[in-house]
């Protein structure tokens, strides 16, 4: 997965390749973090409304958001830890969410035209440098 720039998104690629949601900084119990995918369109769609809401939730409380789908639902089921002191409190970095998400990204984040991993995408030659 990679980061781009809107203008080359809509210049180079298909709609259906681009995806667009919020990162949130996340954790699971005893400070395994993640950068958590929180949908910001299409929020009719069922999962994409329990993902949100779920992550609203965890905003406050341990919270757990599991698929549905084995069951033929189209959604997420969240569920809130039995005690909220199951687990001790997060100790959240001190980088900002800008400096996580540029480390993450780092060597994967597109913004020329000549990016290689662009050009793959479009099926585009890369120059002999």
């Amino acid at each position: 997965m990679h980061l781009i720039f809107e203008d080359l998104a809509m210049q180079f690629l298909p709609s259906a390749l681009i995806q667009r949601f919020r990162l949130a900084l996340a954790t699971k119990p005893l400070d395994k973090f993640f950068l958590c995918h929180v949908p910001t369109q299409n929020m009719e769609n069922n999962w994409n409304l329990t993902n949100q809401q779920a992550c609203e939730r965890a905003k406050t409380q341990w919270t757990m958001a599991t698929s549905r789908k084995e069951e033929g639902v189209d959604a997420y089921k969240i569920d809130a830890a039995i005690h909220s002191d199951a687990f001790p409190e997060p100790t959240w970095p001190t980088q900002s969410l800008d400096d996580l998400i540029m480390v993450t990204f780092t060597g994967r984040m597109i913004g020329k035209a000549d990016h290689p991993g662009l050009l793959r995408l479009i099926g585009a030659r890369q120059s002999a440098s």
